[in-house]
């Protein structure tokens, strides 16, 4: 029998996003290895692992998710400062990416206990790669607020991010949600991906507006929703003409030297073009 690779310290094991065969080689090595479990919910761990051919075998499986932390918490870091070999599963996907796990791990680290983790699904991952937008550079936003007011706050604070943005959604939010990106965004191209990895799986892509028209007229669908936004539109150059309005506005009040870096900075331009043009304006 193989040496377990499993060191003694917390490890964060990446789960299945829908499809149960997901699950790498390596994480069903640390499952079986790990002295102890920590599941967000203990029902969907047992079934992955009965699923493998992982027995539990009389090691403890502790329940840890947002609402009992206080009381986990403590019997977790008791077994991680005896030596033991611990493993957290999130209900699906990479933990840490809007679970509990942020909380377990940042405790881990605090304490000195060392933290690794095996890679695997992530659902915001996958959708990127599905939507065929612009992956270079991407922001992953969480969980909208539920209520329109503070959710176009928040979207407003994305607007002008120049990145691909990434964000997670109820199915019964989807087309309210989508219609104040719409309002907040613009006509951007855009993508909603759901049930990934399952049967019914489904990317439908197209501008703000219209997947948000689309969703309202044919209600809520089903599964878990990824929606992935395209970033702003770069914006045009400045012209001459504009450089000449913005220079003659700042030298109303400004020396020429402080007008051409106030504009330089404004229109993101060199500082040397906007001072020749600023000399042909003084001269006028």
């Amino acid at each position: 029998m193989a040496k377990s690779q499993l060191r003694p310290g917390l490890t964060l094991i990446a789960t299945p996003i829908g499809n149960a065969s997901d699950i790498t080689l390596r994480s069903l090595d640390a499952l079986r290895d790990a002295d102890a479990l920590v599941a967000e919910d203990t029902r969907v761990a047992r079934r992955l692992m009965d699923l493998h051919g992982v027995s539990l075998g009389g090691r403890p499986l502790i329940a840890y998710h947002d609402h009992n932390a206080g009381a986990a918490l403590p019997r977790i870091l008791a077994l991680l400062h005896e030596g033991q070999r611990v493993v957290f599963l999130s209900d699906a996907g990479t933990p840490m990416v809007a679970d509990p796990g942020y909380r377990l791990a940042k405790l881990a680290i605090d304490e000195g206990i060392p933290l690794g983790a095996t890679p695997g699904p992530c659902a915001a991952i996958m959708a990127l790669t599905l939507a065929g937008l612009p992956s270079d550079r991407f922001t992953f936003a969480g969980f909208p607020p539920p209520k329109s007011e503070a959710r176009r706050r928040f979207l407003r604070e994305l607007a002008l991010i120049p990145s691909t943005l990434l964000l997670y959604e109820s199915p019964k939010r989807l087309a309210a949600s989508l219609a104040d990106m719409a309002e907040v965004f613009g006509p951007r191209e855009a993508a909603v991906a759901r049930e990934l990895t399952k049967m019914f799986e489904e990317t439908r892509r197209a501008p703000l507006d219209v997947l948000a028209q689309a969703y309202a007229e044919e209600g809520a669908p089903k599964g878990e929703v990824v929606i992935v936004i395209a970033p702003p539109a770069a914006p045009e150059p400045a012209g001459e003409g504009d450089i000449d309005e913005a220079l003659r506005m700042a030298l109303e009040t400004m020396t020429v030297k402080d007008a051409v870096k106030t504009v330089s900075i404004a229109l993101d331009l060199p500082r040397k073009q906007v001072y020749d043009r600023a000399l042909v304006l003084r001269d006028e």
